[in-house]
């Protein structure tokens, strides 16, 4: 069983998911969310080491959060839809994947502080 990780934004005060998986294998990492038909609200994927996605194979739109090593935001990239080539942030450690409007309602910005519970290995 995958531990859950719930992200917080502590800029915000606001819960950005509440049952993120983690993916920080080759494989899970080139998989990530292709084949899947949707993202539950309150969910999201974790791609760890990561600073870049593309949507080729994808079935739905997502938000997509760039974090650096200190956890701190460095990219945006809201609605992004399926068949888009690239997506990237060049200071990222690594990226979380959301269903949309989640950057929008929790107010996440670029340099905002983000916890993930519990730590990333």
């Amino acid at each position: 069983m995958r531990v859950p990780y719930r992200i917080f934004n502590i800029t915000r005060e606001k819960e950005i998911a509440q049952v993120a998986e983690l993916a920080n294998t080759f494989l899970r990492r080139g998989l990530g969310l292709m084949g899947r038909r949707s993202l539950p609200e309150g969910g999201g994927l974790i791609l760890l080491p990561n600073n870049n996605i593309h949507m080729f194979f994808m079935r739905f739109p997502i938000d997509v959060i760039f974090v650096d090593r200190t956890h701190h935001v460095v990219g945006l990239r809201e609605n992004f839809a399926p068949w888009r080539p690239f997506a990237a942030a060049r200071s990222a450690r690594y990226t979380i994947e959301l269903p949309i409007n989640t950057i929008n309602a929790s107010q996440t910005a670029v340099g905002d502080l983000l916890q993930i519970t519990p730590p990333l290995p």
